[in-house]
């Protein structure tokens, strides 16, 4: 049977709904695993009319064995793919980097994974109501997945700090969006402390289930690679739910002996929301919060819920945690777009931080390197286009893609496209332009 265990002081109980241990610890999923075989996965693959057909549901025995399948809500999510673009490549300097797309979820990011676990086993225990705070992915995605199961659906989202095509799915899908005078952080405080007294089941990675959804990214990615490990897993680092997530599914493949080798996990921060960064860059044995800001709103977290599951992911995998600015995240997203995937610009900084690492040394030129991107480009297009029109505050666009005027004529067209070597965008003036 599954069951909670503190990662702080190793206190063991029932699952339940308080994820937080009296020591101030995380609970996490403890599973006491049956027969576990690569060859169960291998088969469901050519299962499309069942559960199996989930990314994350195929993987059961290890994301959660003892639920009723009747309580699975699915759409389904996964079977994202691995990318593998010469240009991307060549940038960081590194020649086998590959890039795993978790922005071809149903929502459009990897929160699915997740939340496809965390909705199902609110709705297995009675829930009516789920909650959580979010800089927007999180909140798209509950929203789809509580809509689906039919369940009141509570978003609390910082006032302005949210990119409107992750806005407009939580609105789209029906829930009640709450925005508050404040930051993310400030939103899951009222999340945390607000659970018992509204009577919500929380949805944020403080829940351990969706952090067992999560670890669906590392499984999957391996049987597509026929369990065959990269030497890097580069993961953009927020809240710390990925970092948490990949650790504890490679200790458990390892364990299971579904693997041998484990790869290393790089957990990425942008500059300006980077505590987890500096807890690793100190001898302190604790994360100092922080007021985070970065064009990268996914990743813009000051106080990330899971910073201790994370550092020991980062310890066992003989990993390392860097840092980005917001120029090398958008030069590394203009590139990751124009290689034909795009991204959302928190996904770049995995290409980023992966480049970095190549400058230093600590990735070597010929080590396989999976970056993972988290979202789709569309979650941030105004971001996007202000990148290429050059006009993000502080950002130099060195590889932009600005729109050239032209009059309406093929003359013009014509000379224009003689002088240039790209493919630029253009825009046609018109009458009343």
């Amino acid at each position: 049977m599954s069951e909670f265990k503190c990662i702080r002081c190793g206190h063991i109980k029932p699952v339940d709904d308080n994820y937080v241990c009296s020591c101030g610890g995380l609970y996490e999923v403890n599973h006491h695993f049956g027969d576990v075989s690569i060859d169960y996965f291998d088969d469901r693959l050519r299962d499309r009319g069942s559960s199996w057909s989930s990314g994350v549901w195929r993987y059961k025995e290890i994301i959660y064995p003892e639920l009723d399948s009747k309580y699975i809500v699915s759409r389904p999510e996964g079977n994202t793919n691995i990318y593998k673009r010469q240009r991307v490549a060549e940038y960081a300097g590194i020649t086998e980097l590959y890039l795993k797309h978790e922005g071809e979820n149903p929502s459009g990011s990897f929160k699915d994974r997740g939340m496809t676990v965390g909705v199902s086993v609110a709705l297995s225990d009675g829930a009516t109501k789920v909650a959580c705070a979010s800089t927007g992915n999180t909140s798209a995605s509950m929203a789809a997945y509580a809509a689906q199961a039919g369940l009141h659906g509570i978003v609390f989202i910082p006032e302005r700090m949210i990119a409107y095509g992750k806005l407009a799915q939580a609105l789209a899908y029906g829930a009640r969006v709450i925005q508050v005078k404040g930051n993310f952080d400030d939103a899951m405080d009222l999340v945390k402390n607000g659970s018992k007294r509204l009577g919500f089941y929380i949805l944020n990675s403080l829940n351990p289930w969706r952090i067992e959804g999560q670890k669906s990214i590392i499984i999957e990615m391996l049987q597509q690679r026929r369990w065959n490990p990269p030497d890097w897993i580069a993961v953009p680092a927020g809240n710390l739910g990925n970092t948490s997530a990949f650790g504890k599914a490679l200790r458990e493949l390892k364990a299971l002996g579904l693997i041998e080798k484990v790869p290393r996990i790089a957990a990425i921060q942008a500059e300006g929301a980077n505590p987890f960064y500096r807890l690793w860059n100190s001898e302190e044995k604790k994360l100092e919060p922080m007021k985070p800001d970065t064009i990268a709103t996914a990743i813009k977290i000051g106080n990330p819920v899971s910073w201790e599951k994370a550092l020991r992911s980062i310890r066992e995998t003989n990993g390392t945690v860097e840092q980005v600015s917001d120029n090398e995240i958008m030069d590394a997203k203009a590139v990751i777009d124009a290689s034909g995937v795009g991204c959302e610009p928190a996904s770049a900084a995995s290409v980023a931080g992966a480049k970095k690492l190549r400058e230093k040394g600590v990735i070597a030129e010929d080590e396989e390197v999976i970056c993972i991107l988290t979202g789709n480009l569309m979650k941030d297009s105004d971001t996007t286009v202000k990148y290429h029109l050059g006009s993000l505050e502080g950002i130099e666009a060195r590889r932009s893609n600005k729109p050239t005027k032209v009059e309406p004529n093929l003359d013009s067209i014509e000379a224009l496209l003689r002088t240039t070597n790209s493919s630029p965008v253009l825009e046609v003036k018109t009458l009343g332009v």
